[in-house]
């Protein structure tokens, strides 16, 4: 499969503090690429870096699979974009925003109809951006990111924000894009439960530095599910399968375990009703994305 954007031993540094240090970052032709960490791990530097938009202290960029420097205007052409917030003149229409843009980029007309569309906001055109909501905004950002139909769109936090209901409608958009236009996506966010709904691939990024870099399902088998055994006498329990070898700890009403086999599950629950201990629910935990990513990471902190 092509890459779309690959970057090799990425850095930034500021002073003797490295703010993106080695990141080997890999974007394949169709993926929505969900680009994740805390603020302030790293995210919009590094799309910055992508986009020309900062210049690296060590490493490279390729897109489309040419090297940033000496084919920035070719790069560019294909590439839409949304960095950080969307920017306007509050005192023009929708529609007049989109056409300033279209000219500064020598763009076909008929491209603002099609972007607008895309976005939705064909019936708001002719209002007044001042008086368009933070979700409208939004999306009239995307749409100027989408106007010349580009083959990479990059976003960073396009949520940031949005009531549920906004935050619905971009993850919809978002996820209709390579299936309508072709187009290969990178998107950044710390929310974690919109990365899940919506990205194909996903790299986490934590202060600098990328922590994992694969497929969803591959994230989630990165953490095994746990095993939660309920008892009528937890404590008596807890001794018995200890002295087998097991280790559970205590979670409010059950016993936890954590990697097991079937045959591990089939014999605990036959030592325990061989010891007359009445087994009352056995049930797998399934970890959510965020108790991978605070797994993978080591931190005890929420995005």
């Amino acid at each position: 499969m092509n890459q779309i954007v690959t970057t090799q031993n990425l850095s930034k540094r500021y002073g003797s503090k490295y703010c993106v240090k080695d990141i080997n970052l890999s974007v394949s032709e169709g993926d929505i690429f969900g680009f994740l960490g805390p603020n302030g791990a790293g995210k919009s530097t590094t799309l910055k870096m992508i986009l020309g938009l900062m210049r690296p202290t060590d490493g490279n960029v390729k897109v489309f699979g040419k090297d940033f420097e000496g084919n920035r205007q070719l790069i560019l052409s294909q590439t839409g974009s949304l960095i950080e917030s969307p920017s306007y003149y509050a005192h023009l229409s929708g529609l007049e925003n989109m056409r300033i843009v279209q000219r500064l980029r020598n763009i076909p007309e008929k491209n603002v109809s099609e972007a607008l569309k895309i976005v939705r906001l064909e019936n708001q055109k002719d209002k007044k951006v001042g008086q368009y909501s933070l979700g409208m905004k939004q999306r009239l950002g995307i749409a100027m990111a989408l106007l010349s139909i580009p083959k990479l769109l990059i976003l960073d936090e396009p949520t940031n924000g949005l009531d549920p209901a906004g935050i619905g409608e971009i993850r919809e958009l978002i996820k209709s894009l390579p299936k309508r236009y072709g187009m290969t996506v990178l998107i950044s966010s710390h929310l974690l439960s919109e990365i899940e709904q919506i990205a194909t691939s996903v790299g986490i990024i934590n202060d600098g530095n990328m922590m994992f870099q694969g497929n969803m399902d591959e994230l989630k088998n990165k953490s095994h599910p746990n095993i939660m055994i309920k008892t009528r006498n937890n404590l008596l329990a807890k001794e018995l399968l200890s002295d087998k070898g097991f280790s559970p700890f205590y979670r409010e009403d059950s016993l936890v375990f954590g990697n097991l086999t079937d045959e591990q599950v089939i014999q605990i629950n036959r030592s325990l009703t061989s010891a007359n201990i009445d087994v009352l629910r056995i049930e797998e935990n399934k970890k959510n994305l965020e108790s991978i990513f605070l797994e993978i990471t080591g931190k005890g902190r929420s995005l």
